[in-house]
Order: structure tokens, then sequence, then C-alpha cells
């Protein structure tokens, strides 16, 4: 089982901000932003390239899923970004499909996620 389906499980703790029935979002243990976020599907999912056309409902929930955690985060208005990693070149780190949502600062000032 992957690191991110036992915080799902509640098998490891994490800092949860944002939960429905399909996608939770929580903070990253080591953030590259005042505001970062990871946001995943609770079904294990190891990529984008992984998505399905059975998957385009939970798709569109998890994005809006990031939304609405930027909103409920107070960073709505000032603007965010979300980002996916796909695969090892890409720098995805986890093999389980998740957005950073980061935040809180401008990107021109040194928040630049590779």
């Amino acid at each position: 089982m992957c690191l991110f389906c036992k915080i799902v499980k509640k098998e490891i703790k994490a800092d949860i901000v944002w939960e429905d029935d399909d996608v939770l979002a929580f903070r990253d243990i080591h953030p590259l932003a005042p505001v970062h976020i990871l946001v995943i599907p609770k079904k294990h999912i190891a990529s984008i390239n992984d998505l399905t056309r059975d998957d385009i409902q939970l798709a569109g929930k998890f994005i809006i899923a990031g939304k609405e955690t930027a909103e409920k985060l107070g960073i709505k208005d000032s603007g965010y970004k979300l980002l996916a990693r796909v695969g090892r070149d890409g720098g995805q780190e986890i093999g389980h499909i998740h957005l950073h949502l980061l935040g809180g600062a401008r990107l021109s000032e040194g928040i630049h996620p590779v």
C-alpha cells in the first residue's frame, strides 16, 4: 500500500485541510511555499498516465477540490498554482496521483518547484 493510501486510511497522520468522500487535501511536510497542500483522490491511481475515461468525474472533483481548498485557505483571490507531476522525469516522487496546491506568495519571489 502506498504512502498516500495509508494517509487516506488514517494509518499515517496528516494535517488534513479538506476532505469529502472521494478527495483528501493535506499539508505537505516539506513545503515549497507558504501554502503547500497535496490534493489526492482517495482511489489509488498511480499517475495521470493511469487515468481512464471512467475517472473523468473523479478528475473533475480532484481539480475542484484544489480550487475549494485555495478558497478555504484564503489564497483564491491572490492566486495559486495547481501542479501535477507525472512520472520520474516529471518529478513525481509518490506513485499516487496528486496535485500540489502552492500559494501564499508571488511565484516570482523564488517559488519555482521543479
